[in-house]
Order: C-alpha cells, then structure tokens, then sequence
C-alpha cells in the first residue's frame, strides 16, 4: 500500500502518519520525488486495507501496490533511481562503461588493463577476484590477494571497481574493497547474501540468473530493497534456451521492461550473454538502442592466456573501437558515453 502526500503536505503532517503506522505495526519507506512524497507501507496486506489512512491531514490519496515486489517497483517510485558514486551517475543521463577482465591474475595485467579501458572510456573497472566455476577444478580466482590488487587500480588508476561477492561472510571485506558489489547469476537467488546486502550502504549489482524470469529478478531486488538498501543496479546477462551456438542467449527485451516495471537502473553484461567476442559488438549496440544504463564488457589484452573466459573478452584496441561506435548510437538515443 503507498499513501501520496499532498504538495502542501507539512513535515509534521508527514511524521504524524509515520508515527502512526508504525504504531500500527507496519514498516515505512519513503519516496520523495520532485512533486510528491509517497510513504510505502510494507505489512499484511489485509491488515493495512483496515487502517483509515485517508482521513490523515496532508494525504492526497492512498492507493495498493499490485505487484508482489514492492519497493522496486514503478508504482511505488515512479522516478528512476540514480546512483552516484564518486563523480559517476549510474541510472543517468550517461550510459556508464564497466570494463576489465573476468578475473584478476596479477598487478601488472591488472593496472594494464584499466589504464587501456580508462583512456578508452570506462568509469568503472571490472575484475573477479572469487570466480564460480562450473568445474571445481578450474581457477577459482585469487582472492583476498585479487581484492587487493583492485584496489591499486582504484587507488593509482582512479577508476570505481565492480566485483563479485560470493560468500555471506565476505560482506565486511568487500565493503573495504569494492565500490560496487556485485552478485552473480548463481547467488541470484542466495537469500542469506541479499538480505546481509540490504543492510549494507554500498551499491549492489544484481545479475539475473540464467533460468530465472524477470518477476525472480525483481523479488530478489526486493530482499535487498526490504533491507534498507536502496542502490541496486539490475543486469541482465544471457538465459539459457534451445539454442546452443552461444553460451546464453541474450534477452534484450529485459532492458525497457526492466524500466517499465522497476525504478531500477539496468546494465547489461554482452560478454557473459554471448561467450563470444566476436557478437559482443553488435550486442552491446543493441542494448544501447534499446535504452541500457551501462555495458559490462570484459576486456582483457591477451585473451589467448587469459585463466577465464579470454573466449570471450575484447582486445583493448578492439573495445576502444567498440565505444566509439556506441557513442554515436547514444547520440541518437539523446544520451552520451
């Protein structure tokens, strides 16, 4: 349920609701956009609808949330959500680029990397640092020692970093090191890690699982939203179908529904939706044209050595081609790189 507040709504006229639905037993979030105020309440459903929340000074109407996740979707904040973090807007007006290589090896090919992404136009750099692996024998990534090797790169190279988290128990160590939490498509749906994420006050990059659907994605953005924590970017990144030329397939139509229905921004992940370098291209252009807010594209400069995933990841010489080509279709979708 979400009670609006009048434009002429007085902070006391706010509070005094407030206090009483709490007094009720419900939670409170709320909404404040450039018009309106909206006070989400989260509680028994059948409960709230007794509650005579209408007859309060200062409220404009009081109306129910109809979809099961609530306070990411539109109709609890109708104004896009925007994250800033240092001096870059994800959700904005700019489609932010996040590159880097799968994982982190070691210093050297680490700051290497970034410096070439950097120049070509990343504001974030991406690089795992605990890898999941479907073999348990391939490599796992170089831990705590990867963690800290990102933050060289953030600290010489001046670049936010974005990497995988994927243990409950690591959550204090990637507040430390990363700027961006990000959650792979195979802790989607780890519910202990979302809600310790939820009480956290870092950004959470939420990737889709490869089997979920849309409505899975968006309730498990809820469990981190119901936490407290409010800066969640959604990713799509490839669902596995029939079709066995790729690894995944990669579901575009996810990008303006993502926006339709969530206030969320939403980048998209072509490496990992493809496993091939060669279609991260045109991807990457059709996302853009279909309105995304970021491009995760893994980048690494020898992808022939490369201990994960060098199938599918650009030269840097490539990838800097790569921004340039998408710089001139964000021109005509009336946005910038």
């Amino acid at each position: 349920m979400i009670v609006v507040l009048k434009p002429d709504a007085t902070p006391n006229d706010m509070e005094y609701i407030i206090e009483k639905i709490k007094e009720w037993g419900f939670e409170v979030h709320i909404s404040k956009g450039k018009e309106r105020t909206i006070i989400g309440i989260i509680g028994d459903e059948r409960l709230i609808k007794e509650k005579p929340l209408n007859i309060f000074r200062g409220v404009e109407q009081v109306l129910p949330i109809l979809k099961p996740y609530k306070l990411v979707s539109r109709e609890f904040q109708h104004e896009g959500t925007k994250i800033k973090i240092g001096d870059v807007m994800i959700g904005g007006n700019e489609i932010v680029i996040m590159a880097g290589p799968c994982s982190v090896e070691s210093e050297e090919q680490v700051l290497e990397i970034a410096k070439e992404v950097k120049e070509a136009g990343a504001k974030v750099f991406r690089g795992g640092a605990f890898k999941p692996r479907t073999s348990p024998y391939s490599f796992q990534g170089l831990g705590i020692e990867g963690l800290k090797i990102l933050d060289v790169v953030r600290k010489e190279i001046g670049l936010i970093i974005v990497t995988e988290i994927m243990d409950v128990r690591d959550v204090e160590t990637f507040i430390e090191y990363a700027d961006i939490i990000q959650v792979g498509a195979r802790n989607m749906q780890n519910f202990n890690l979302l809600k310790e994420l939820g009480t956290i006050d870092k950004p959470v990059l939420l990737k889709r699982g490869m089997a979920s659907t849309l409505e899975e994605l968006f309730m498990s953005a809820e469990y981190i939203a119901k936490g407290g924590n409010k800066n969640i970017i959604l990713c799509e990144r490839g669902i596995r179908t029939f079709n066995t030329y790729l690894r995944n397939t990669p579901d575009l139509s996810a990008i303006p529904i993502i926006h339709k229905e969530t206030h969320l921004p939403c980048v998209f992940d072509p490496s990992h939706s493809l496993g091939t370098w060669e279609f991260v291209e045109p991807m990457s252009m059709a996302a853009v044209a279909c309105g995304v807010d970021g491009l995760l594209i893994e980048v690494h400069n020898c992808p022939e050595e490369a201990l994960c995933d060098g199938s599918q990841s650009l030269k840097p010489r490539r990838f800097k081609r790569l921004i340039e080509n998408l710089k001139k279709i964000a021109l005509c979708m009336e946005r910038k790189i």
